[in-house]
């Protein structure tokens, strides 16, 4: 065990759990902050929707092929000198995106910006975790969760402020104050661990991160490219499937492979995995099918979409204050299931929602939705590394990140597409059921007939419908990501209750 988690009096205490969460509220904001600002610099860079997409899809496949580095370059430059790095990088990163003139250089800047950022939420995850002592982990998962959960939910809302009313380089600009603090506080107060010589197994992260970086490109292009009919698509796929099956083979029968096995063999780790996977789908793809709802179909503008979505991160943040009090003297499953029940509560909810529904009704939904997540995330936080040895701890934190991100990949990537399918097939369904033989339909013509046209009519027939169609394919993502969440609930049962 390291000196900070042996020693339950460590000074500075406060200062270095503020300098960490300014790292982490930075990186977590950023996953979703420039989405709201993708059509603004579409237009500065005059790029077209193919090209613009890559601001997004470098930084997310380069954070998820080096999230897994975390403990390998931990231990052998040491902790802290690691966070150093990675703050500095970030920060750098993002001023260079702020400050980019061309599509070429901001695509650029943003994969160097998701190299810096990938260890920042796993290394802050862990530094709390040593900095508290056992008893107080259920607080510093409190505090931690607050930054990892509320920074996606609260990125579209600051990313609609800062293009609407300045420009859309302050969505990168915007991490330098923070950037600046938070590497004052680490340099001043954040203790160096121990560094471990140790082999780079070199073959094992390029299986790893092909993989990786394989899914990330599929689940990112999929949905333009229809899936398995491109063959890229088809490339990407069994790339991963290959990749990951050599990987698992090599880590089992290497003798210093780049994943120790024996990380594996902690079943509450294992578990807390499937869960974090769950969380990220749920909440990530939730929050890429909730704007266009809003805005395309309802009609909201981008401030107000921003506003109606706010009070998830307030629900979240009021669960996670008064959950992180609670750990240790609650059973955590039952936190956890509790949490989990919020959201299938909340997720049926909104699977019945319509285009005349009353922003309050969203909010409500919302604050539910945003207080299930908040119980879940601190004691599943707590519960899972309960259990792990202290030296698989910030290699535990950088797979437990992979996994949420993971999740929110494929949640965002497989839900727009059943949306987008589910858009079509309801549009002929309901269109079958609009012919000039039905008397609300005829009656509908001869009145357009006289007032703007016959063409004019049917033309707003059509897009009604497809705005109709288009809201029953939301509605039924809602649905499905209520039932998956409700199914796993059982498996809070194979969690190890460790002693309180």
């Amino acid at each position: 065990m390291s000196q900070e988690a042996a020693d339950p009096g460590t000074t500075h205490r406060g200062l270095i759990t503020v300098s960490i969460m300014l790292a982490t509220i930075m990186q977590a904001v950023d996953t979703t902050i420039a989405n709201v600002a993708l059509p603004h610099i579409q237009g500065s860079m005059s790029a077209t929707s193919e090209q613009i997409a890559w601001v997004l899809t470098s930084y997310i496949v380069a954070a998820a092929i080096m999230t897994p580095m975390t403990g390998f370059l931990s231990a052998r430059m040491g902790r802290k000198k690691l966070f150093v790095t990675a703050v500095v990088g970030f920060t750098l990163t993002s001023m260079l995106c702020g400050i980019a003139t061309s599509l070429d250089q901001i695509v650029m800047f943003r994969l160097l910006q998701g190299i810096f950022g990938a260890g920042l939420v796993p290394l802050s995850q862990a530094v709390l975790l040593d900095t508290y002592p056992k008893e107080k982990h259920g607080s510093a998962m409190a505090i931690w969760g607050v930054g990892v959960m509320v920074g996606p939910i609260l990125g579209p809302t600051l990313g609609g402020y800062l293009t609407e009313y300045y420009n859309w380089r302050w969505v990168f600009l915007i991490n330098l104050p923070f950037g600046i603090l938070a590497l004052i506080g680490i340099l001043l107060f954040v203790k160096e661990t121990g560094k471990v010589k140790r082999r780079f197994d070199l073959f094992g992260f390029a299986l790893l991160g092909l993989a990786i970086g394989s899914l990330q490109l599929m689940l990112d292009r999929g949905q333009s490219l229809d899936w398995f009919s491109s063959t890229e698509i088809m490339i990407e796929s069994l790339v991963v499937v290959l990749c990951l099956y050599m990987f698992i083979t090599h880590m089992v029968t290497a003798k210093e492979p780049f994943l120790e096995p024996g990380l594996f063999r902690d079943r509450n780790l294992v578990i807390g995995l499937v869960f974090i996977f769950i969380v990220g789908v749920v909440l990530l793809a939730t929050l890429a099918l909730l704007p266009p709802f809003l805005q395309n179909l309802m009609g909201f503008p981008v401030i107000t979409t921003g506003e109606v979505l706010a009070p998830r991160g307030i629900g979240s943040m009021v669960a996670m204050i008064i959950v992180g009090r609670l750990v240790g003297r609650v059973d955590v499953r039952l936190l956890v299931g509790t949490g989990l029940l919020l959201t299938v509560i909340s997720l049926f909810q909104m699977a019945r929602f319509n285009l005349a529904i009353s922003p309050w009704a969203l909010v409500q939904t919302g604050l539910i939705q945003g207080a299930g997540l908040g119980l879940v995330f601190v004691p599943l936080s707590t519960i899972t590394f309960s259990t792990l040895a202290p030296h698989y701890r910030t290699e535990g934190t950088a797979m437990f990140s992979l996994m949420r991100n993971i999740g929110s990949s494929i949640g965002i990537s497989v839900m727009v597409a059943l949306a987008a399918r589910s858009s079509q097939t309801n549009h002929a369904v309901l269109g079958e059921q609009l012919t000039q033989f039905r008397e609300p339909v005829q009656a509908l013509l001869d009145e357009g007939r006289n007032l703007v046209g016959v063409d004019q009519t049917l033309a707003l027939l059509n897009g009604e419908l497809s705005r109709q169609a288009a809201a029953i394919g939301y509605l039924n993502d809602f649905q499905i990501m209520a039932w998956m969440t409700l199914v796993t609930i059982p498996l809070l049962f194979l969690f190890r209750q460790p002693a309180r």
